[in-house]
């Protein structure tokens, strides 16, 4: 039923077009990594990068960057800054009345925001752009080759300008793919920069195979242990927790409206990759520090080794804490029943109101803590694969969620374009539907 599906997408104008944009505006995308800022030496940065082991923030960028700041491109800081901003933009609607205000408003009021978060976006890549212009020009090979030969002021704006034009030239990118293409723009940019190293790791774990390196049972393994992650992945971001939820009914006329009776999908995963992101970042702080001389980060960098016992202790620690505090506030239960109240809907056998919110932050809170497990657990795979199984396995489990994630994404609305078009599904005629992470 899948052949016959993706043999379906052709047959569809419009689909076809989006598709091919969408495919172009990556190809774009991926050029663009190999173009160098100027006065940087891309082969010194590569070599430094290679040698450099200690899961610092710098190695962190880089691999959501698709490669890009090995290659010291224009896109080094990739779609970091947006996402930044765009968290930001998101917690700020939370505790600062006239965004909240403009949240309120609907789309009219989205469209500013969103206007905020593209400035924002623009200001964080440059404060980025000058740290890391500091830090490159302070990077050398073990061979003593400089990443940067001439340093200083001009070399430092040159990379300010590239760096900031690039990130907001992404941004442009991921609007166009979301309007014109197929799936969430900026999502896709991070799929593409993960996925692009995925041939090179493949083709390195078949050479340390074939050398006898890595055993052919370790590699077997692995390979379950992968493939359960990703049916784990497939199963916990599409699990809901569904509240029944009912509408007074209300005579108007002669006609009876409302009686209805509907769900609340409360998500298993709400707060998506963002813990891991935030929980990485916090870790990988110590190591960059260190790496920039600051005193006594040394020897916390010694202690926060990745794939150490404590290293993943403090990592679940801080994911699970994430988990709770994302989802607490992009999901406030008292505004989620407030709104039900003013739709004239309830929970059967809950008053509305407080009592409303109290019972949905309880099932969200029980929910919160499977998926915030589930998440710590998914991420902290890779590192038992390199350090017991002695696989070089490049990709963390949050890469893994991302790609997983944003394929189910973009199968789901390639699956709505088919079914509107009275084509069969990827499930065939009379299957399920796919269920992205934002199914309702």
């Amino acid at each position: 039923m899948a052949t016959s599906a993706l043999a379906n997408i052709t047959r569809i104008p419009e689909l076809r077009r989006r598709m091919l944009f969408t495919l172009g505006m990556l190809a774009v995308y991926r050029v663009g990594v190999f173009v160098t800022v100027p006065g940087a030496d891309r082969k010194a940065m590569q070599e430094f990068i290679g040698q450099d082991s200690s899961g610092s923030l710098l190695n962190l960028l880089n691999l959501f960057s698709g490669g890009a700041l090995e290659q010291v491109s224009i896109f080094a800081l990739g779609v970091m800054p947006y996402v930044s901003a765009s968290i930001i933009l998101q917690l700020l609607t939370s505790v600062f009345k006239p965004l909240e205000e403009l949240r309120k408003e609907g789309e009219m009021g989205q469209r500013k925001i969103n206007q905020y978060t593209r400035y924002a976006t623009v200001v964080l890549a440059l404060v980025q752009g000058f740290s890391i212009s500091l830090y490159l020009e302070n990077r050398q090979t073990a061979d003593g080759v400089q990443v940067v030969m001439d340093k200083g002021w001009l070399f430092r704006a040159l990379a300010m300008l590239t760096l900031a034009t690039g990130t907001a030239f992404i941004m442009w990118l991921g609007e166009q793919i979301t309007e014109r293409g197929i799936g969430n723009g900026i999502s896709m940019i991070i799929f593409a920069g993960i996925v692009a190293d995925f041939p090179s790791n493949l083709g390195q774990t078949w050479q340390f195979t074939s050398t006898g390196q890595i055993q052919p049972t370790s590699l077997l393994i692995a390979g379950v242990m992968i493939v359960a992650s990703v049916m784990a992945i497939v199963f916990f971001e599409r699990g809901q927790r569904r509240i029944p939820i009912e509408y007074s009914r209300r005579i108007i006329g002669r006609k009876m409206y409302g009686g209805q009776r509907t769900h609340l999908p409360l998500r298993v995963n709400s707060s998506g990759v963002i813990p891991p992101i935030f929980a990485s970042t916090m870790l990988a702080l110590p190591a960059t520090l260190a790496g920039l001389h600051v005193p006594g980060m040394d020897v916390l960098r010694d202690h926060l080794g990745r794939g150490d016992w404590m290293y993943s202790t403090i990592f679940v620690l801080l994911t699970v804490f994430f988990c709770y505090f994302y989802t607490a506030v992009t999901f406030p239960p008292v505004d989620v029943a407030d709104n039900l109240k003013k739709q004239g809907a309830f929970i059967p056998n809950i008053r509305p109101g407080k009592p409303t919110a109290d019972y949905i932050e309880k099932v969200l809170t029980r929910i919160t803590f499977g998926g915030a497990l589930y998440v710590a657990l998914i991420c902290i795979l890779p590192d038992f694969l390199r350090q017991y199984l002695k696989i070089p396995f490049q990709f963390g489990g949050t890469s893994i969620m991302i790609v997983v994630g944003v394929a189910l994404d973009t199968a789901n609305q390639i699956e709505s374009y088919l079914i509107s078009r009275h084509y069969e599904g990827f499930a065939g005629p009379g299957g399920p539907r796919i269920q992205g992470r934002r199914a309702a």
